[in-house]
């Protein structure tokens, strides 16, 4: 038993310097390719069994040729060890290089293309990573460039709609200067309308940079959505009646609802100026809300008579600065109604949509039950 712990000890020793000198040099090299690594790790294991062999040996008095024999042994296993770690090592830096060289195409704006050539566990998943990455960069990429352009149409939209009222503005404001204005009171109420009209865009500009600034402060309450409706159906009515259009409301359930009332009547005033305006005469907007058919919210829907919308626009419509065909008539405002109506929804955890309907289209609003 006392032979076999003097072995025991003598191995461990002789390993052990192995093992120190080996964690030095891979201190020293640590960086170095991995290759240089796997060759360090696979001379301190071959390293530490010769030193540990070579001390037992010398401890156990050995003859020469005997000492001569176990070393020819471990240096053979420490030349195949070597060479081993050698072509592994090559091995994976060739896998690890091509999966740099592919990830460099993330910098260049282009999708990442893995290696071909297979790889360890680890690169595998790496390369996993690197194509989900991908993906959701693609998809921000698109999302950044359709941001971009409809930040451009908006100023595009904007400068248009507000050039043209600033110079009936000063054209009317000379005209009442120099005293030649035939009819004073008239060109006073239009300036006045214009006036309304410029400071409406301006509103609905800042409350859609509230949106995008996640600055929109929401005070909810729990009321009921028939309450809701008919508030904004009654303010709507003027307008419905100066277009010649009937509002229906009939199909508003008693349904609870837990929002802010400030916001989500702005939501239901934008969807019924916008079905109002879209609306022939003698067409009709219908308002209605049910619960959602998979039980966890409530859908409020405004139907209206536009004749529909292209299809190639339904996707666009919540844009900001979306208009449709007749962008450039003035009673379509800045395009940033429908904008605001999707950032207030969201904002409650909702969602918007539209389709088209026989003659028309319908907005729907789903909203998050009650807690």
């Amino acid at each position: 038993m006392r032979d076999t712990l003097l072995i025991a000890l003598y191995a461990f020793l002789g390993a052990a310097a192995a093992g120190v000198l080996g964690a030095v040099a891979l201190l020293a090299l640590r960086r170095r390719s991995l290759t240089v690594s796997l060759t360090v790790v696979a001379s301190v294991a071959v390293t530490a069994m010769l030193a540990g062999t070579l001390t037992v040996a010398w401890a156990m008095f050995l003859n020469s040729h005997d000492l001569g024999v176990v070393t020819t042994v471990v240096a053979m296993a420490a030349v195949v060890s070597l060479a081993t770690a050698l072509l592994l090592g090559r091995w994976v830096v060739a896998r690890s290089h091509a999966l740099t060289l592919a990830a460099r195409t993330f910098g260049e704006g282009g999708d990442f293309a893995a290696p071909l050539e297979p790889a360890t566990a680890e690169l595998a998943a790496l390369t996993r990573e690197l194509q989900s990455t991908s993906v959701k960069l693609a998809a921000s990429r698109d999302r950044e460039r359709a941001l971009e352009a409809s930040r451009r149409e908006l100023v595009s939209w904007i400068s248009h709609d507000l050039r043209t009222p600033l110079a009936g503005l000063r054209a009317m404001s000379e005209a009442l200067e120099d005293g030649v204005a035939a009819d004073p009171q008239r060109y006073l109420r239009q300036i006045r309308t214009e006036v309304e009209r410029m400071n409406g865009m301006v509103g609905d500009l800042f409350e859609l940079s509230r949106i995008h600034a996640g600055a929109l402060a929401l005070s909810p309450q729990r009321i009921s959505l028939y309450d809701l409706v008919g508030d904004a159906l009654a303010g709507a009515d003027p307008l419905a009646r100066e277009h010649g259009v009937r509002l229906e409301g009939d199909g508003v359930a008693q349904l609870p609802v837990e929002v802010d009332a400030k916001e989500m009547s702005r939501v239901l005033g934008n969807l019924l100026v916008n079905a109002i305006r879209r609306t022939p005469a003698d067409g009709t907007v219908a308002v209605a809300a049910r619960p959602a058919t998979d039980g966890t919210g409530v859908v409020l829907s405004v139907t209206d008579g536009c004749g529909g919308i292209p299809e190639d626009d339904l996707s666009r419509v919540f844009d900001t600065g979306w208009r449709g065909t007749d962008a450039r008539t003035p009673p379509s405002g800045a395009g940033l109604g429908l904008a605001i109506v999707r950032g207030i929804v969201e904002a409650h955890q909702g969602r918007t949509t539209v389709r088209n309907v026989p003659g028309g289209c319908r907005f729907e609003v789903t909203l998050p039950a009650p807690g």
